[in-house]
């Protein structure tokens, strides 16, 4: 009996590891976007992280036909009014040494070496023209005062996390999967679907 299709609606090879790992041994067949025909990627207008991805997950379900689950996700810095935000991806290009150089240039503008910060992910599983389900997930943390570790993808490297004392990039991928906010929104999806076993 074939296993009904879910897509991973993201170009990123992290984060698609991060999730194929969290849900792992759920009795669904899940595709990704590298699986597929290439497909423009949707303009993401929305004004907080939840909008970004229900949007992407109507998007790629309409387009696709597969029941699509999509996630946006990003660093919010207290002292930089919470930049960069829903424009974590393309804020200041794509280059994350470049990323980290302008966070410490403006944060030193303010006479700070670091801020209070947060990484928050929103998720969204959709099905034709209806969300099935949402979730979101935050884990809270400070800028470390420079980069640190060769894991995990994005900001990590930055974002000190008290409780391990060490950056996210500082930890493998399922230790960071326990305490990340990816992590806390795609479990919550994986025992919607534990539940839910047909889409």
């Amino acid at each position: 009996m074939n296993r009904p299709r879910i897509l991973i609606a993201t170009t990123n090879p992290g984060k698609t590891r991060e999730i194929t790992g969290i849900l792992a041994g759920v009795p669904f067949a899940f595709v990704t976007l590298a699986d597929l025909a290439a497909i423009d990627e949707p303009e993401e207008t929305g004004a907080t992280f939840t909008e970004n991805a229900r949007l992407k997950a109507l998007y790629y379900a309409a387009v696709t036909g597969i029941p699509s689950v999509a996630d946006d996700s990003g660093l919010e810095i207290d002292a930089l009014d919470k930049a960069p935000g829903v424009h974590s991806a393309r804020w200041h290009g794509f280059d994350y040494a470049v990323k980290f150089r302008k966070i410490y240039e403006l944060l030193a503008e303010k006479g700070l070496a670091t801020s209070t910060a947060r990484f928050v992910a929103a998720v969204a599983f959709a099905e034709k023209d209806r969300v099935l389900f949402e979730s979101r997930g935050v884990v809270e943390g400070t800028v470390a005062p420079q980069p640190k570790g060769t894991h995990g993808f994005g900001y990590d490297p930055i974002f000190f996390y008290p409780p391990l004392g060490c950056t996210l990039a500082e930890v493998d991928g399922a230790a960071k999967a326990v305490v990340s906010h990816r992590g806390a929104a795609f479990r919550a999806f994986r025992e919607y679907l534990l539940k839910a076993p047909r889409v």
